[in-house]
């Protein structure tokens, strides 16, 4: 009896067909999973011997609406080189709600239940994109170390916003990019996963992973190993575990 009211309430399985980005995933020798129970998907992937890990499915973030395209990858920066990049309206669309949580509502600091992409844009400077003409026009930035910042988007990384701006940001979707506690993150809100946007947003991504490095090595802060233990904005999975996004994933 328990069994069959287990089945009458089960949620219906996703005919999704991710047959395209499977076939390209395999193409291009990453590992491809359907998530279970979810409309959604993971790939792993390595770059320079470091394995990433992308994600497409329900948002982690109350910003994104419909489906989240998220891409994680551990790195060996220096724990306290915090730098942020986004899209112009989600930017104003955070600072606004910031505003109103933290200065017009009764609260009367930042707790860690606030994500860091809100947080940062409180704390850290922002960052001077008047010789980034073209950029500053679509994007905005901010980093515990202004001069690191910059470092970062400079160059190729500034090069391939611009492009995706004019192509797969072509609206100005919700999009960050981000350093954290050693890692890189980019969160995009994307309803449908082709597979030219996923290979754009890993290219970029992997720009901002070689950039960001290049940023360190020029940044003064104490150094960190590759320990992927505490709280992050993202939680960690193993190759095997089941995937289950969804807003309770932080």
């Amino acid at each position: 009896m328990l069994e069959s009211f287990k089945r009458m309430f089960a949620r219906p399985a996703i005919a999704r067909d991710l047959s395209a980005v499977s076939g390209w995933a395999q193409r291009c020798g990453h590992g491809f999973k359907r998530a279970r129970g979810e409309d959604g998907f993971v790939l792993d992937g390595v770059l320079e011997g470091k394995p990433w890990r992308l994600e497409w499915g329900p948002p982690q973030r109350a910003y994104i609406e419909g489906h989240e395209l998220r891409l994680r990858m551990e790195l060996k920066l220096p724990s306290d080189l915090q730098m942020l990049v986004l899209t112009r309206p989600l930017m104003g669309a955070l600072e606004r709600q910031t505003y109103e949580k933290f200065i017009e509502g009764t609260q009367t600091r930042i707790d860690t239940q606030t994500p860091e992409e809100m947080r940062w844009l409180v704390m850290f400077p922002k960052l001077d994109l008047a010789a980034l003409n073209n950029l500053r026009l679509r994007f905005g930035a901010v980093a515990s170390s202004p001069e690191a910042g910059l470092a970062w988007l400079e160059g190729p990384l500034a090069n391939q916003l611009e492009h995706a701006a004019g192509t797969w940001l072509r609206g100005d979707p919700p999009f960050v990019l981000m350093t954290l506690r050693n890692r890189a993150y980019l969160r995009l809100q994307l309803a449908v996963p082709e597979p030219a946007v996923i290979a754009a947003a890993l290219a970029l991504f992997e720009t901002a992973v070689t950039q960001a490095l290049c940023a360190a090595s020029g940044h003064i802060g104490p150094a960190s190993g590759w320990n992927s233990s505490g709280s992050t904005a993202w939680q960690s999975m193993s190759a095997d575990e089941p995937v289950v996004p969804g807003p309770g994933r932080s």
